[in-house]
């Protein structure tokens, strides 16, 4: 299929309107209104519910949407190796959540480029559910997750317990109240186990889904809230933070997750560079 007839669904489905997919393609509406015409009959469903205000996903067109997605992605992922190969041996794509980037992944990358550097590296934030869908797909070699669900085809090992821990910046002692309390959002997961150890803070006056980024205004502002141990340990040796005893914790398995068929002459240094960095925090 034209990778374009894909391109030109995903923005009348983002904007709702034929013409403004045509505006922010620079196509007439005429080349829109053909290209979905002639899907629409490959597929042999309407996509699209016409009407005066705009156009409306049908039921086939929502089906279809995360496969038109999937062409895209494996289509930009087959142009980013196919231009690559002129200069390295191969092409490694990674994801994994914010969380797990900070300190740990980096690390790992950082190791990477120095010792394999003839495979070129893409690194992707993201969370479980999407990296699993791009396993599949096959626009993501190796994924390092909190509890996967297994990708049929793939393996999965652990790698270490990531433990998050209660830290406040609050120089008394005493115990931190809940109006002083910082939500970061650290993925579903954390989300669920948050709701149901604290009901009583569902909706705490600031939440921050910007990651380790959150540490920046836990140290300039008293405060409290979760991170990974191994992100805040040493701010607690030095006593810019501290845990409140008795806190809660929340334990998540760490995995990564790869192909059962692969190059193994390829993917051993890179998993074994991957293990040696997971034994820090093992």
């Amino acid at each position: 299929m034209d990778i374009n007839l894909a391109r030109t669904f995903l923005m009348v489905a983002e904007t709702g309107s034929f013409i403004d997919a045509a505006r922010k393609m620079n196509i007439t509406q005429s080349t829109v209104s053909g290209r979905i015409k002639g899907l629409e009959d490959m597929l042999g469903r309407p996509l699209f519910q016409r009407s005066k205000s705009g156009a409306e996903l049908t039921n086939a067109g929502e089906q279809f949407q995360k496969h038109a997605l999937a062409l895209v992605r494996v289509w930009q992922h087959a142009q980013l190796e196919v231009g690559l190969s002129d200069q390295h041996r191969d092409h490694l794509s990674v994801g994994a959540p914010v969380a797990l980037w900070d300190g740990f992944l980096i690390k790992w990358i950082a190791w990477m480029r120095s010792n394999i550097p003839d495979i070129a590296v893409s690194a992707f934030q993201g969370i479980s559910a999407v990296m699993t869908q791009r396993l599949i797909e096959g626009t993501l070699d190796l994924a390092v997750m909190y509890r996967p669900l297994q990708p049929p085809g793939h393996m999965i090992e652990h790698l270490f317990d990531e433990e998050f821990v209660l830290v406040t910046s609050a120089k008394a002692p005493s115990r931190w109240a809940s109006g002083d309390y910082v939500f970061i959002d650290w993925g579903p997961d954390f989300q669920q186990d948050h709701a149901i150890a604290f009901p009583e803070l569902t909706n705490p006056g600031l939440n921050l889904d910007i990651g380790p980024i959150s540490l920046d205004y836990v140290l300039t502002n008293e405060c409290a809230g979760y991170f990974p141990l191994r992100m805040v340990k040493t701010l607690v040796a030095r006593n810019r933070l501290r845990i409140p005893k008795r806190a809660r914790k929340f334990v998540y398995p760490v995995y990564m997750v790869y192909p059962e068929a692969r190059d193994e002459e390829a993917y051993e240094p890179i998993i074994n560079g991957l293990r040696r960095e997971a034994a820090r925090y093992a």
